[in-house]
């Protein structure tokens, strides 16, 4: 099975833009004039990554800080179609066990290291390495049991079982491609400074501060969002480290900064309505945002005290007010730009009644104090809340949540933690209910976050089956549709999958993964259509 792109590169990229590049605040103004050169000044408030290579660990904002200098093996359009980057083609097997990646020849990291097949196989093995401490990436492929290096510019993957997922797996920056040689001089100096092939290279990490990143002179590789031949307009960027919001923002109207993320939904109403700084709104793929509760232990082990805490919960009315109308409700495990999503609304339906009703059939009481009891325990839901990941927004409709289920008598325990503390509460299975960030391109997350495999935690520590599902029948649905290359059967089985998960009451979407970028004296921002990142290479800065 041959597989070519299927669009020309330029209308690829002309969709992406479209998609991305949603709204300003300008209608009909003259389109500004822009100059090549100069240092574009970006702003983030994901947390600091604390190595800027994304195979180690694997969360968001390395992959945000890596789009700018690391590539991965293939990209994806708008419509979910993978196609060529640092691959130029590939092919399977009908039995799905083999994989061949032609590579595009000529090409070299910014260290000089050549690209080629020896390349990709010292990167898989990196990923597969457990001193690597990798999560995202590890579980990315786990079925690739080897890369054969048949020649320079051909990599076969010999699979121990098909991954119908392969290619939207090696198209995440997590997988993203770097010099064998940067990789060999140790963790530390990688993570300083990772070399891959991509427009910009790492040039300075000054912690709490920011990170430099320079031009890449002898750019060979441009991606599906190119619009151009060749590499970046400007010089440099800046990418700074401002946590809140507020001050953020603060930075982008003053000029002083060209792009925030995570910008507050005030900004982002406020940025529509105006004339001077534009709005891409880019949901990042792969799972929705959720509120996961433990089906481990109790109170969440009773299908019917699941049931009755998402009855009660009611975010709809907080979502709409608190995210001004930039966070439309979720009811499906997927994101809505995953194109396998399956969503059923009557599943969360707000029912105060029935939801007392469930908790009188499971044998909790209401106590003096409102808070339900059971054989002498309360009905308490621990919560722990990751700070550097979850936005004030956030965190308020957690207090919020937290109020309406305590209606029927459910004691909530929002606890705010740093990053690494909230990864302890997890890992020592202290919470009952939990929202963690999941990211993937496809509907193969589901195998990542529901599978019971993902009981078991990656080499970083980190297990991703956060609800505690296991149930052999929905593993067998999703090993099924990992496994099958037929698009219309594999769809069929996902479907399938995410009735089954849904009726677990495990899960209560919430919305999108959110992914705001407000810009100022700034044209030609585009994000990729993989895993939503911005990418700057068609940048220029505005006079």
């Amino acid at each position: 099975m041959r597989i070519k792109p299927l669009l020309p590169l330029g209308l690829i990229a002309s969709a992406a833009l479209v998609l991305t590049a949603c709204s300003t605040g300008g209608t009909d103004a003259e389109a500004p004039e822009t100059t090549e050169g100069g240092t574009l000044v970006y702003a983030t408030g994901d947390a600091e990554p604390s190595c800027l290579d994304p195979h180690v660990g694997g969360n968001y904002p390395q992959a945000l800080i890596s789009t700018q200098y690391l590539e991965p093996l293939v990209g994806r359009d708008a419509s979910g179609t993978i196609t060529p980057w640092l691959a130029t083609e590939w092919e399977t097997s009908e039995d799905g066990l083999t994989w061949d990646f032609t590579l595009k020849e000529g090409v070299t990291f910014t260290d000089g290291t050549p690209l080629d097949a020896a390349a990709i196989k010292a990167n898989v093995e990196h990923l597969q390495d457990p001193e690597t401490q990798s999560s995202t990436g590890y579980l990315a492929v786990q079925k690739v049991a080897e890369v054969e290096v048949v020649d320079d510019t051909h990599a076969r993957f010999h699979m121990s079982a098909p991954d119908s997922a392969l290619l939207e797996s090696m198209s995440q920056q997590w997988t993203a491609i770097q010099s064998p040689a940067g990789i060999e001089r140790g963790m530390e100096a990688n993570c300083q400074a990772p070399i891959g092939t991509g427009p910009f290279v790492v040039d300075e990490w000054v912690p709490q501060d920011h990170v430099t990143l320079v031009r890449n002179e002898d750019y060979q590789t441009p991606g599906p969002e190119n619009d151009h031949d060749g590499g970046a307009f400007v010089d440099a960027i800046e990418w700074r480290f401002i946590p809140d919001a507020a001050t953020r923002n603060a930075a982008l109207v003053s000029g002083e900064v060209n792009i925030v993320d995570n910008p507050l939904p005030a900004d982002i109403v406020a940025a529509e309505a105006g004339d001077e700084i534009s709005h891409i709104d880019a949901p990042r793929p792969g799972a929705v945002n959720r509120i996961e509760l433990n089906s481990n232990q109790a109170p969440f082990n009773d299908s019917k005290v699941r049931e009755a805490f998402i009855r009660a919960a009611n975010p709809d009315a907080g979502i709409d007010t608190l995210f001004q109308g930039t966070a439309p409700r979720s009811h499906s495990p997927l994101s809505s730009i995953e194109p396998l999503g399956y969503s059923d609304e009557s599943l969360f339906a707000y029912d105060l009644d029935e939801a007392a009703k469930l908790l009188d059939e499971a044998g909790w009481t209401e106590g003096a104090d409102g808070v339900r009891e059971k054989d002498g325990e309360k009905l308490t839901v621990r919560f722990p809340v990751s700070t550097n990941q979850s936005t004030a927004t956030e965190q308020s409709l957690f207090q919020q949540i937290q109020a309406n289920v305590a209606e029927v008598g459910f004691d909530v325990q929002l606890e705010p933690l740093d990053l690494s503390s909230w990864y302890g509460a997890l890992a020592a299975h202290e919470y009952e209910a939990v929202s963690a960030p999941y990211t993937k391109v496809g509907p193969d997350v589901l195998r990542i976050l529901y599978h019971s495999a993902s009981l078991v935690p990656a080499p970083s520590g980190y297990f991703a089956n956060l609800a505690q599902l296991n149930d052999p029948e929905l593993d067998a649905l999703l090993d099924e549709a990992s496994a099958t290359l037929d698009a219309d059967t594999r769809a069929g089985i996902y479907e399938e999958a995410q009735q089954r998960i849904l009726s677990t009451f495990t899960v209560l979407p919430l919305y999108d993964q959110q992914n705001h970028f407000l810009t100022q004296g700034v044209d030609g921002v585009t994000t990729l259509g993989t895993v939503a990142t911005p990418t700057f290479v068609n940048a220029k800065l505005t006079a």
